[in-house]
């Protein structure tokens, strides 16, 4: 599996990379592995919604399964890929490039120190 040095990854297979203030969000490679072949993203919020740590960002809908994803950071929504609606399937070929999911500026950068380094969330997925 995937697993880039320069993000930082919640336990429920969420990825954040932030830079000048602006979050990235985006699933792990492990997460679309296990889910298989993506079919359908659903969004749960909107451009400039405030949202809070753990609550929901998408569902994704695979072959094998539907995941919740939730935000690994507080912050305001500024852009949702909606290229993700009609091109699902991106999120299996570049889980942490095109595929990203949602974009939004931080709230509290210190949320970041509570999530797990690139070495601690490869060997948390091994153990899985």
């Amino acid at each position: 599996m995937l697993v880039p040095e320069n993000l930082k990854y919640q336990k429920t297979d969420e990825w954040v990379k932030v830079e000048n203030g602006v979050a990235t969000i985006g699933i792990t490679d492990f997460a679309q592995d296990s889910l298989s072949d993506v079919v359908f993203v659903e969004f749960e919020v909107d451009v400039d919604d405030e949202v809070k740590v753990g609550e929901s960002l998408a569902t994704i809908e695979s072959v094998k399964a539907a995941a919740e994803v939730v935000f690994p950071v507080s912050g305001k929504v500024i852009e949702v890929n909606q290229t993700l609606i009609d091109t699902p399937e991106v999120l299996n070929e570049s889980p942490y490039g095109e595929g990203w999911l949602v974009k939004l500026q931080a709230a509290d950068e210190s949320e970041l120190d509570k999530l797990m380094d690139a070495p601690t969330y490869d060997a948390y997925t091994k153990d899985r």
